[in-house]
């Protein structure tokens, strides 16, 4: 039997072959719709359906809206979650409030699911980074507590400071006066910036973080927030380096390389991302959102930037 190929390491485009192409994610698009080949638009992510939801949130409440704003509107959108949402969502349902669906029976509130929520925060606050941490804390205060929570706030603040700068370490350098210094995550992230410049590609960017934070669980805020540090500075303001050296890390790969995308993306704009990247999203992306299920890319961001005006009117 001869060898498939699935994609070159690091990756340069999307996969073109896939095991089980007729296999559902979230019981919507098949296995088949992630590849080059099969792709007709964004299919259905975890990652990619809260970034829409972020928006839902700040257009249904105002950019004051609440913590239990959030929770309203996870019961009203989500039929499902994982991890530390999927805990959150279910203690929702259960009568807990906002305030505390966090603290029980939770063992996942530093796990990365907070932080990947970063990015709509950011979109509704280009440019300030103060308030999209603010968003942030807001927002993973649901879920997610300590660095879990600092997490998504790092890279909110990180993200709405890449539209202002021209590389991606000054976006970093900025978010992390948004989080506490004497917390394990910015201890974390000096670390990684610190020893980044020596890193050459994503085998000793994987290697580094192995021997830091040995016995983690893969999907911690803290070691995957490191790759997508040496993902950045690896690949600087060439967004393909970015994505891919940030991909062939492992890991949470889909978010961090989601959040390594988002921040370079944000320095050097769409004529800066090279079109093989978003052609396949013929301007579509999909969500398992109840009554939320398709949108056009282009809708959404003059979505986000008439919040973002919302934001700095109220400033």
């Amino acid at each position: 039997m001869g060898r498939i190929h699935w994609g070159s390491i690091p990756p340069r485009n999307y996969w073109t072959k896939i095991k089980n192409p007729n296999h559902k994610r979230y019981g919507k698009s098949t296995f088949y719709e992630y590849t080059l080949e099969g792709m007709n638009g964004v299919p259905v992510d975890d990652d990619i359906t809260y970034t829409i939801l972020g928006l839902l949130i700040a257009e249904e409440y105002g950019i004051h809206f609440t913590t239990e704003d959030v929770g309203k509107s996870w019961v009203k959108y989500l039929p499902i979650a994982c991890t530390a949402e999927e805990v959150a969502l279910r203690n929702l349902r259960a009568g807990k409030t906002a305030m505390e669906a966090a603290d029980l029976d939770n063992p996942y509130c530093q796990w990365i699911g907070a932080d990947i929520r970063s990015d709509p925060w950011a979109y509704i606050a280009p440019g300030f980074p103060s308030k999209a941490a603010e968003y942030a804390y807001r927002d993973a205060y649901l879920s997610h507590r300590r660095n879990g929570i600092y997490g998504e706030m790092f890279f909110s603040a990180a993200q709405a400071a890449a539209f202002s700068v021209d590389h991606p370490v000054d976006a970093l350098r900025i978010g992390l006066t948004e989080i506490p210094r004497d917390c394990s995550l910015s201890k974390d992230i000096e670390w990684a910036l610190s020893i980044g410049g020596d890193i050459r590609n994503y085998a000793e960017a994987r290697e580094a973080v192995n021997k830091r934070f040995q016995g983690m669980s893969c999907v911690h805020t803290n070691n995957n927030a490191c790759l997508t540090v040496f993902g950045l500075m690896i690949g600087g303001t060439d967004v393909s380096k970015v994505i891919s050296e940030t991909v062939a890390m492992g890991l949470d790969n889909d978010c961090t390389a989601a959040t390594a995308g988002s921040i370079v993306g944000a320095i050097v704009g769409k004529e800066g991302v090279p079109a093989h990247w978003h052609a396949p999203f013929h301007n579509t992306v999909m969500t398992y959102m109840m009554g939320a299920e398709k949108f056009k890319i282009s809708d959404l961001v003059e979505r986000f930037a008439t919040v973002a005006e919302q934001t700095y009117t109220d400033a």
